[in-house]
């Protein structure tokens, strides 16, 4: 017997929400207890392979990708345009885990970055951008329902005008506590977004 589209979805999105909450927890405890900046520093720091922490980073990492990919799978088959930048977003994700920075995770134009720097930051805020888009994508698209568009809305409001803040900082300012800060609270609209949608996608089912 085939499995019922509905019930599948249901799944990912359970298995989106589990995944959420677990890489978001183990990327919490590498950045807070590995030997980083504070915040100061970029979160990707606590991946670098001198960390005591890089194993706990990256399988968090991974956890927050797979995520990404079982919220594509979660969306209804009308939502395809949301779905593909997910998909986006966790395939950058995985390259952004596999890649890691060097020490400092050095970014242009204030600082000489290696080929391995410029990969995991480019992998790192296209995937960022990738979700931030898919939050866009369904509060444009009139068959995603008023709760997820609701969801979306609130998160691209706040996802939108933080993504502006990073991209000026970084080109005027460069590393420091402003990029530190804004970056956290970033990753951390984009994390409570997906917590909240995985979790009403896999309850609308019920």
């Amino acid at each position: 017997m085939a499995e019922d589209p509905g019930v599948v979805r249901a799944a990912a999105a359970s298995a989106a929400s589990g995944c959420v909450v677990a890489g978001s927890v183990a990327v919490t405890v590498a950045v807070v207890a590995g030997p980083g900046p504070g915040l100061t520093g970029y979160v990707s720091e606590a991946g670098v392979t001198e960390s005591g922490y890089a194993g706990a980073y990256r399988i968090g990492v991974f956890a927050l990708a797979a995520a990404l990919l079982l919220l594509a799978v979660a969306l209804p088959p009308a939502l395809r345009a949301a779905a593909a930048l997910l998909a986006a977003g966790g395939v950058g994700t995985v390259l952004s885990g596999a890649v890691t920075c060097t020490a400092g995770c050095p970014l242009p134009p204030f600082e000489a970055a290696t080929v391995a720097d410029l990969v995991h930051g480019g992998a790192s805020v296209a995937a960022t951008a990738a979700v931030v888009f898919a939050m866009l994508a369904l509060v444009l698209s009139p068959t995603a329902g008023r709760r997820l568009r609701r969801i979306a809305g609130l998160g691209a409001a706040l996802s939108l005008p933080l993504s502006a803040a990073i991209a000026l900082a970084m080109l005027t300012v460069g590393r420091g506590p402003v990029v530190g800060v804004l970056e956290r609270l970033l990753l951390l609209v984009a994390v409570a977004w997906g917590l909240a949608t995985s979790a009403t996608l896999a309850l609308a089912r019920r």
